[in-house]
């Protein structure tokens, strides 16, 4: 079972409009909505592929009473934490030309005792049998990014590996705990780290602690960072519709891959710490193939799975390179 974090969930609106056009009213033409967040994303597609998942979530007031709804009609195990905070509401616009637009609130001012009780759930729920802990997303308005540290400190100390992927301080308060993986996409290593390239940013989470960084990178694929050296993927080409939710679709992927022992294996565990899977070519090619069919599909949280399986086929567009390690070494 994959334990899987959302920080800051949200009710997901998604408007289908015919054009975007800024300062003008526009015609809605279909609305869908979604309970939303990047972890729970992740979890949805995992759901999808049959790999069962529980969700530890703060949700508060009627949009977080909404989210637990919904989440019990998908049929999706979910935790939930009470909050004081309104639980936000992100708007995501798409047509068929323009990129999407996306509105994210905040979240929620959540207090120091509820984060505690998060804390507490995540514990208790580390003591079963969990096989990784994600934790995925923002975190909510004025959150101290120090709160990822103690669940992936949590995770550590049980010999759970854990997969991290947040933005800014959250990314290197999980470096510094020791997180097994951190995935980010590129611009948030950039401005988390202050890095001028992606390797350099990569090699300070290493230094920090981490155990790999894989990085999205969009149109161009993912690259896994370990200290020996870089493996890339390319992405699948040729797709195109909605690149919302990607990444948390590439997130599923991999840890499916993992999760399957489609890697190099994991190293030796040590005393504190649990062992560190090898994200190598094959894991990656599965994270650029779910991370491709969800872009065919008109809502995060979702993938074409007849396309995962043939993406997965065609390895045209996924040839692997690796790098030897230098620091210097840049993407530009």
């Amino acid at each position: 079972m994959i334990l899987i974090v959302t920080p800051n969930p949200a009710v997901d609106v998604t408007y289908r409009v015919a054009r975007q056009h800024v300062g003008t009213t526009q015609r809605v033409l279909d609305v869908a909505r979604r309970p939303g967040g990047k972890g729970l994303n992740v979890g949805r597609v995992l759901d999808t592929v049959g790999i069962p998942s529980r969700a530890v979530l703060p949700l508060g007031a009627a949009a977080g009473r909404w989210i637990a709804d919904g989440l019990d009609a998908l049929g999706l195990a979910h935790v939930d934490v009470a909050v004081t905070g309104e639980t936000r509401t992100t708007v995501t616009v798409v047509d068929d030309v323009e990129h999407p637009t996306m509105f994210g609130e905040p979240g929620p001012e959540v207090t120091t005792d509820e984060w505690v009780a998060v804390t507490d759930v995540i514990g208790q729920q580390l003591d079963g049998d969990v096989e990784f802990l994600v934790v995925s997303g923002s975190l909510p308005h004025r959150a101290d990014p120090g709160v990822v540290a103690d669940w992936v400190g949590a995770a550590r100390m049980r010999g759970v590996p854990s997969l991290v992927d947040c933005p800014g301080g959250a990314l290197l308060a999980a470096a510094d705990a020791g997180a097994t993986i951190c995935k980010p996409n590129r611009d948030e290593l950039l401005e988390a780290t202050g890095a001028d390239d992606e390797r350099s940013g990569a090699l300070q989470l290493l230094d920090r602690g981490a155990g790999a960084v894989v990085v999205s990178r969009g149109a161009d694929g993912l690259a896994a960072h370990m200290r020996t050296g870089v493996t890339e993927v390319r992405a699948v080409p040729g797709v195109s519709g909605n690149p919302t939710g990607a990444g948390d679709a590439a997130t599923a992927g991999l840890l499916a891959a993992l999760l399957r022992g489609s890697s190099d294996g994991p190293t030796s565990p040590t005393a504190t710490a649990p062992s560190t899977p090898r994200v190598d070519h094959t894991a990656l090619r599965s994270a650029a193939a779910f991370g491709a069919a969800a872009v065919l599909r008109p809502v995060a949280g979702e993938v074409d799975v007849d396309a995962v399986r043939r993406f997965l086929a065609d390895d045209d567009g996924a040839r692997s390179g690796t790098r030897p390690s230098d620091p210097t070494w840049s993407l530009a």
